[in-house]
């Protein structure tokens, strides 16, 4: 079955999952669960773009990026499906570093911040017809891979979100006017700078923010710390750079912003369950089958 996500690391013991970005995975995934066997509802927590829809009852669930999510909220229903994919493929903003892809006007659905980390949103009837017609083509250019197929897939998961968006309209606005923005410059200012010393103080300053106010209106956005966000930037470029490169570990280290190696191999450890050699070392290329998430 077709590997649609894989556990990079966990957050306070939940798994964190990301989307698996290699030259032979789609840039769009399509997701259906066995006959009779709805996938796994544990909690769990997407850094990619993910939703749910289901033509009965007509409804799409948009999966909170970054939140913990109880997908026992949909486990009722077997039919439906999942479409997960790499926000880079949008261009514009979805291309910057993660998480700076968050300020990309299509993506604001899946920062709404409900609770349990998903936003139902009702399709309406005269739509349906539609959603299942761009779903199901999506699945097939990813099953045919045909010449352009990942242009064509990603053509028919923009019409899909432009859609999503026209439903999330009210939720879109209502994030725009909470600060959104302030979110994106933050993150921003963090992809610029996490290679050297970078403080709540030092982003607040970028901002032009009191550290108290910045820390308060990101942590009730996201659910985290702005040190988290900064220990997160720096995980994402030290796994691309011990997966792609055969720098030494203290070298690593100091490429993201870490001056002690010690530090950094036990902070790598707490956030993945291994050090750096055992993840260069292929342990940390565990995936989840679509059965699994």
């Amino acid at each position: 079955m077709t590997e649609v996500s894989r556990v990079v690391r966990h957050h306070r013991g939940v798994p964190v999952h990301d989307y698996p970005v290699d030259p032979v995975t789609p840039p769009v995934l399509v997701m259906r669960p066995d006959p009779g066997r709805f996938p796994d509802v544990r909690p769990h927590i997407h850094d990619f773009p993910a939703l749910w829809y289901r033509r009965q009852p007509g409804v799409v669930y948009v999966v909170a990026a970054g939140a913990v999510v109880d997908a026992g909220a949909v486990h009722a229903a077997d039919q439906g499906a999942g479409v997960f994919f790499d926000p880079v493929i949008l261009g514009g903003a979805g291309r910057m570093p993660w998480p700076s892809w968050r300020a990309h006007p299509l993506l604001f659905p899946f920062l709404h911040g409900r609770p349990g980390g998903l936003l139902c949103l009702e399709i309406p009837p005269s739509r349906l017809d539609f959603w299942d017609r761009t779903v199901d083509a999506i699945e097939a250019e990813i099953r045919q891979r045909g010449a352009g197929y990942r242009e064509a897939s990603t053509a028919y998961l923009t019409l899909l979100l432009v859609d999503l968006a026209r439903l999330a309209a009210d939720v879109v606005g209502d994030l725009r006017r909470s600060g959104e923005p302030l979110l994106a410059e933050v993150f921003e200012v963090i992809d610029r700078r996490f290679a050297e010393p970078l403080s709540l103080r030092d982003v607040a300053r970028a901002v032009g923010l009191t550290p108290g106010h910045l820390a308060t209106v990101v942590r009730r956005r996201t659910g985290r710390t702005v040190l988290d966000w900064i220990a997160e930037r720096r995980m994402t470029e030290a796994r691309r750079l011990l997966a792609e490169s055969d720098l030494p570990v203290g070298e690593v280290a100091r490429r993201v912003g870490i001056a002690d190696p010690g530090y950094f191999t036990r902070l790598f450890r707490r956030g993945h369950g291994m050090s750096p050699r055992q993840f260069r070392g292929g342990q940390g290329s565990r995936a989840l089958s679509a059965a699994e998430i």
